[in-house]
Formats: structure tokens, C-alpha cells, sequence
């Protein structure tokens, strides 16, 4: 057990945000384990220059890949998620085991135009995109308090727009550029996602767990997009016990 400890689980954040959506879920982590764990900023993102040039799923995977540890447990959001499935097939021996969050999977036609509305929305009007991202993540009854609610607006309105589209085109598609590769992931891998969440479905997770050979899948009740903000327990605690499992 002291062998896997020393392994890190590594983070990663959906578009628009940055590291900090993490850090409740980091501290309940880091009451059941004492492993290292490492959030990282993706392109464009945070702490990174802004995103100019060619995007796409395999370019932000090669930079993600670039500030990796040797070998890691890792662990996507939304697009975030895309990315690490990316990672879990073309760079196997750096991804210990994979675990999904809010991930979208083979999305349909209805759900392929839903985002891409979203996408034009913030081309037009970034700001108001923004707030309608809070009400579709934060509405009334969620539990999230309200000061947690304004530090993920800040963190949407300080993005550099042109990265922030770059990034939504590859959220937008990523799933079509992953899809058929999915069946190639070897390593122990969990789909976790919320019950309410709209965007990010209990059926996306469903086709997810069916895509990847032996995967699991956890659908946590009452909760929505933003599981790890939301329900940082109960999440940390799944996780925790899958890579514990995996492990053994």
C-alpha cells in the first residue's frame, strides 16, 4: 500500500474554470488518504498563456501530457475528462487508473446541437454566457454556498475569450474524437456523474461504462454538473474506495 501511495492523483478541471474547483474536494481527499495529490491548470486556462493556434482533443492531451508526473491516477471533469480518456489511450504507461467525472460520451444529434448553441451563445455575448453556465450549474436548492457560487463566476469572467472558445470547440467535439478509441483503455477506470446533471447524463455515463472494457460507474443522487464542488465527500470517498480496490 505505501508503493501505491506514492503514486499521485492528478486533477483535471473542465472549460472555463481553473485548479481551484478542486479544493474541496481536495481536502476531503486528503482526510482519507495521504497520497500526493496535484491539480493542473489545462491550456488556456489558470495559470497558462492563452490558448492561440491549432486545438483540438490530441493537442490539449499533448500538453497536459507534458506536465504529468511519470505515472499517475487521474482524474477528469467534463472536458477534463475527455482529456484524461485521451491520455488513458495514448499514453497508457503514465495513467495508473482513470476516473471520469460529469464526462460526456457519443452524444447524439439533439445533444451535439445543444452544445453547439452553447458555444454560439458565447461567441455573441461571452458575459451572458457565463451567467446562464452559473444558473444551469448553481440553481436554487443545489446547497452550494453562495460565496463558492461567486468564485466560480470570477474565474469564468477573468477567462481569456478567444482561449475560452478554443477550449468549448474542443469540449464540443472531443467526445466524436475519443468515441471510437474508448473500447482501447485498459486501465481500471470509474464513471461517476450527478443524477441531476443535464448536460453530462446519467446515460452518457451509462455509455461510458459500456465503451470502456470493465468499467464502473456511480451516479450520485441529487447531485449536478459541478459533483466536485457540490458533493466533494461523497466524491473524494468514491474515488478513494476505487482506487483502493483497483489497487489491490
Amino acid at each position: 500500500m505505501a508503493r501505491e501511495n506514492s503514486t499521485p492523483l492528478v486533477l483535471l478541471h473542465g472549460v472555463g474554470l481553473d485548479r481551484s474547483m478542486w479544493g474541496a474536494f481536495r481536502e476531503e481527499y486528503a482526510r482519507l488518504s495521504a497520497r500526493e495529490i496535484i491539480a493542473l491548470d489545462l491550456p488556456g486556462h489558470g495559470s497558462q498563456p492563452p490558448w492561440r493556434g491549432e486545438a483540438d482533443l490530441a493537442v490539449f492531451a499533448d500538453d497536459v501530457a507534458a506536465r504529468l508526473p511519470r505515472v499517475c491516477h487521474l482524474v477528469g471533469f467534463s472536458l477534463g475528462a475527455l482529456i484524461a480518456q485521451t491520455l488513458a489511450v495514448h499514453r497508457p504507461d503514465r495513467v495508473a487508473s482513470l476516473t471520469s467525472v460529469s464526462s460526456v460520451c457519443r452524444r447524439n444529434e439533439s445533444e451535439r446541437a445543444s452544445v453547439a448553441a452553447r458555444r454560439e451563445q458565447a461567441i455573441a455575448d461571452f458575459p451572458a454566457a457565463a451567467a446562464a453556465s452559473i444558473d444551469r450549474w448553481y440553481p436554487a436548492g443545489t446547497g452550494v454556498d453562495d460565496a463558492v457560487v461567486d468564485a466560480t463566476r470570477r474565474v469564468l469572467l477573468a477567462n481569456d475569450v478567444e482561449s475560452f472558445l478554443a477550449a468549448y470547440g474542443v469540449f464540443a467535439t472531443g467526445d466524436a474524437e475519443i468515441g471510437p478509441d474508448l473500447g482501447r483503455i485498459g486501465q481500471p477506470a470509474l464513471n461517476v456523474t450527478g443524477e441531476l446533471d443535464p448536460g453530462s447524463t446519467p446515460e452518457m455515463t451509462r455509455r461510458l461504462t459500456a465503451a470502456i472494457p470493465g468499467a464502473r460507474a456511480v451516479v450520485v443522487p441529487g447531485a449536478r454538473h459541478m459533483l466536485p464542488v457540490q458533493c466533494p465527500r461523497a466524491l473524494a470517498e468514491t474515488i478513494h474506495r476505487f482506487i483502493d480496490e483497483s489497487s489491490t
